[in-house]
């Protein structure tokens, strides 16, 4: 059977690169965020990094890509209910290495195991979605070009991995999401060329087709990617996530040295005092000490003729010169 992997061209491969690089970029801005957090606050980055990384920039490339993807006098339709679960075998696998990975970018056995966990992870959803696909025919895959596939894959992720470890800055967000990206698509293709189609007219009962398939998928897709892009445009940049963080950390430290101040306090105000000891003299020996009046109450002597006041005699002087 005669297969056709790019029937329109360069546009699908440069839309499904696009998508991969979007959601690239997403899972790594959403990863730079959950590692300068702890908690709740860095699961649920990380969760939104792995829907971005694994729903948008694998799945939804896959699928994109697919639209390039036509046999010769044959309609492709899909199994709903597996295309779904690539979707979410993807999103678990990246969430997964997410996990393993933690913060700790010198931690390499991490990143390799969690590489071979997501990378199978990634290779399972391209070849899930692949065998989704309902046509009157059989598939099987070329081994090397198999096992090639599954290598890029796995290498892709721990590159990807490590990315969310240790890429800091725009410039440097924006290369590693294209090398991502570049990553991704080549690990699809390499599983396309790996296929082999053996005719079998008893296949290609049932399905969805592609056209039904395709609007609801880029409805949904469309809005979880704006929906995203705005939420971290709008929110704070992992610098600021660090100062308000620290600021935080402040006014706790503060708020509890200052408890403890209150609490040394009250301790101390609640601790017994000892009592001051009373000297008392023998009995019998305490006499009661003369009163002296104080000068305020002295009586005052009664004036002599010579002391009599200052007023009488003048008087008296004054009337004896108009005497004479």
């Amino acid at each position: 059977m005669s297969m056709h992997h790019f029937s329109y061209g360069l546009l699908t491969p440069i839309l499904a690169y696009s998508a991969s690089y979007v959601g690239c970029l997403l899972g790594l801005m959403c990863a730079s965020r959950a590692r300068v957090l702890t908690g709740a606050g860095r699961r649920g980055w990380l969760l939104i990094a792995a829907v971005s990384l694994g729903g948008t920039g694998i799945w939804v490339m896959h699928f994109i890509a697919m639209l390039g993807f036509t046999v010769d006098n044959v309609t492709i339709r899909y199994n709903m209910p597996l295309t779904v679960v690539s979707a979410l075998v993807a999103i678990v696998a990246v969430g997964a290495g997410f996990w393993i990975v933690g913060n700790d970018a010198r931690k390499l056995h991490r990143i390799a195991l969690a590489g071979l966990l997501t990378g199978a992870g990634v290779a399972g959803m391209h070849y899930l979605g692949m065998a989704a696909m309902v046509l009157p025919a059989k598939m099987s895959y070329e081994p090397i070009l198999f096992t090639l596939s599954v290598l890029i894959a796995v290498v892709a992720a721990a590159v990807a991995l490590w990315f969310t470890l240790v890429i800091r800055g725009r410039a440097a967000t924006l290369a590693a999401a294209a090398v991502m990206g570049v990553a991704v698509c080549g690990m699809h293709y390499t599983g396309m060329a790996a296929m082999r189609l053996t005719p079998d007219p008893t296949g290609g009962i049932g399905g969805t087709s592609f056209t039904g398939l395709l609007p609801p998928m880029l409805l949904v897709v469309s809005v979880v990617t704006v929906v995203l892009l705005i939420f971290v445009a709008f929110s704070a940049s992992p610098a600021e996530l660090v100062e308000d963080a620290e600021f935080a950390a402040r006014m706790q430290r503060t708020a509890r040295e200052r408890e403890e101040r209150e609490e040394a306090q009250r301790q101390r105000l609640q601790a017994p005092r000892p009592h001051s000891e009373s000297i008392s003299a023998p009995a019998g020996t305490l006499r009661s000490a003369p009163v002296r009046p104080t000068p305020s109450s002295r009586p005052l002597p009664s004036p002599t003729p010579h002391q009599q006041p200052t007023s009488r005699r003048l008087s008296r002087r004054l009337g004896a010169r108009g005497d004479e």
